[in-house]
């Protein structure tokens, strides 16, 4: 009986690794279809491409949310519009010096950041083209730079709006 169990047991155990051996001994390469890097010139021009996908992104993201850069701007042609506009001014020409040139400061600053992303992003999905023939990009670094684009645009979209008033424009003085 015992002799019997342990004969079950080993032969269970080389069934087992007979299929783990089959499953590994195949030559097939399950992937992307990528060629690996070959050199190690190859693999940092694929972090590079990596790199400037996420900051395209990000810039993207700034764009949309606001930066400390345009923020300080916008608080200095504050101080500017308060400081220059005279006591006696009109109430619509108070609102545009102290709150409007502030405003499309801040459009202005966004506006930037979107175009940086948007250039960046377009960079990026364009550098296979003149590369080395045959290289493929990575997927990942393909989807994150096509984001970049996509939030730049919109944010580029975002901040003509806002700098034009179409988007949360000055209220009228009348």
């Amino acid at each position: 009986m015992a002799t019997n169990a342990v004969d079950e047991t080993e032969a269970t155990e080389a069934t087992t690794d007979e299929k783990a051996v089959d499953i590994t001994e195949s030559d097939e390469v399950v992937g992307s279809g990528a060629q690996a890097p070959e050199t190690e010139e190859d693999r940092s021009q694929g972090v590079g491409q990596g790199a400037a996908a996420v900051v395209s992104a990000a810039l993207g993201v700034v764009s949309l949310t606001g930066s400390w850069v345009g923020t300080v701007a916008a608080a200095r042609r504050n101080l500017i519009g308060q400081l220059e506009t005279a006591q006696n001014a009109s109430v619509a020409k108070q609102i545009q010096a102290v709150y409007g040139d502030a405003w499309q400061t801040t459009a202005l600053w966004a506006g930037l950041f979107a175009l940086t992303a948007l250039v960046v992003g377009v960079v990026v999905l364009a550098r296979p083209a003149f590369g080395t023939p045959g290289r493929v990009q990575a997927p990942w670094i393909k989807s994150v730079a096509w984001a970049g684009v996509a939030l730049g645009v919109i944010g580029l979209f975002l901040a003509v709006l806002k700098y034009t008033g179409v988007l949360l424009g000055l209220p009228s003085a009348s």
